[in-house]
């Protein structure tokens, strides 16, 4: 899994040079090898509140950061780096003074000035463009997978995100009360894309990591304006127990179509450590009959993986305690840049109605120049009679 399986993703992907050669030797951390799209990406921070909703932390209305990140015409304006990501988790509560208690300057430190695709304010692409909203992880920020939300920007959608918080404080906790505050948020997210010209929100899709691969079930069950999900090892697999506690949320009937990315696998010893009441019930993804179920196991991703940013705040150790079997970071960096490429084509295919997203999703994964060991591919499609 060195060599072989870089130059098939670099064919495959169509990786620039550079990029190629940067991964010849071992990389201390994380880099995201997809190509970037026909479009520039431009990014608006709208600081704005949801004054339906009381926020404790705050004393005031719900605030929610968000970004938009959008297809821009060609510019040579300044790429957001890591670090000016970074920076935007000081304001997310009070939009009028940073936090000097930022973690996330210091976690990202020594990738800081590392540039990303995104510019600041740039003009938009002309035409109007299908919406993905983002869910972030629990408690997490809302571009912690910045690197995938300007690659889906940069292939003709418009992305909004905000940062997962709990129904009155910042961080969120496993409770129905936070899940539910941010599942009204991705809601939020929809009725703020009515008001921008180059959204579409005939065709709104939502893809969540973790946590936000939870709320976004939660979101859809009373959004019909939704069209698809996208779970990125999403909590809708690991909290039955919790699904069962409410009265209005049910897997089995809803038709929706979802493209779910497990982690390598877990053992039954490793699960029993973790096991609580919340974890513990029937298989939401088999109880997903009604609606078209794409699932994609990632083999050598673990958890925290499926974040971009979580992987650029990992040291070696941290990286070493979630490791699965022998899969090193390049071959993380291999499976993120397919774990896009997939989630793309899902998009492409429940959205556009692209019959070669639909097509990629049902062959085999090697046809496309997936290396070996990398991720299988189950495709189930909505049962009519149900």
């Amino acid at each position: 899994m060195q060599n072989v399986v870089r130059l098939a993703l670099a064919l495959a992907l169509g990786i620039c040079g550079a990029a190629f050669a940067a991964t010849q030797t071992s990389s201390p951390a994380f880099r995201f090898l997809g190509k970037r799209g026909p479009h520039a990406v431009g990014l608006n921070v709208v600081d704005q509140y949801d004054a339906s909703r009381r926020f404790l932390a705050s004393a005031g209305s719900r605030p929610l950061q968000t970004l938009v990140w959008y297809p821009a015409v060609e510019t040579n304006g300044k790429a957001m780096t890591v670090g000016d990501y970074a920076q935007l988790a000081g304001t997310e509560i009070h939009f009028d003074r940073a936090d000097e208690g930022n973690r996330w300057i210091g976690k990202l430190a020594t990738s800081a000035t590392n540039p990303l695709w995104a510019v600041r304010d740039a003009s938009p692409s002309s035409g109007r463009f299908p919406v993905v909203i983002y869910a972030p992880g629990q408690s997490s920020v809302a571009w912690d997978n910045a690197d995938l939300c300007e690659y889906l920007a940069s292939q003709g959608y418009v992305v909004l995100a905000v940062p997962s918080l709990g129904a009155s404080t910042r961080d969120a906790d496993d409770n129905l009360d936070d899940l539910r505050a941010e599942a009204r948020d991705i809601s939020f997210l929809v009725d703020y894309a009515r008001t921008l010209t180059n959204a579409d929100v005939s065709q709104v899709a939502v893809v969540g990591w973790s946590w936000g691969g939870l709320a976004n079930v939660f979101a859809a069950a009373h959004d019909d304006r939704i069209k698809a999900l996208v779970a990125l090892d999403g909590s809708l697999r690991y909290y039955p127990g919790l699904l069962k506690k409410t009265t209005d949320i049910h897997p089995e009937r809803m038709s929706i179509p979802l493209l779910f990315f497990t982690r390598g696998d877990v053992s039954l010893e490793d699960w029993s450590r973790y096991a609580t009441a919340d974890n513990e019930g029937p298989s939401a993804l088999n109880a997903w009959t009604r609606g078209d179920l794409v699932t994609v196991h990632m083999l050598g991703m673990s958890h925290p993986e499926f974040s971009s940013m979580t992987q650029r705040a990992h040291d070696d150790r941290k990286f070493a305690e979630n490791r699965m079997a022998d899969y090193d970071r390049d071959d993380v960096n291999v499976s993120y840049a397919w774990v896009a490429r997939y989630t793309l084509a899902f998009l492409d295919t429940k959205l556009r109605k692209d019959p070669n997203g639909t097509a990629f999703l049902t062959s085999e994964p090697a046809s496309h120049g997936v290396p070996r060991h990398i991720l299988t591919v189950d495709v189930r499609a909505a049962d009519a009679a149900r």
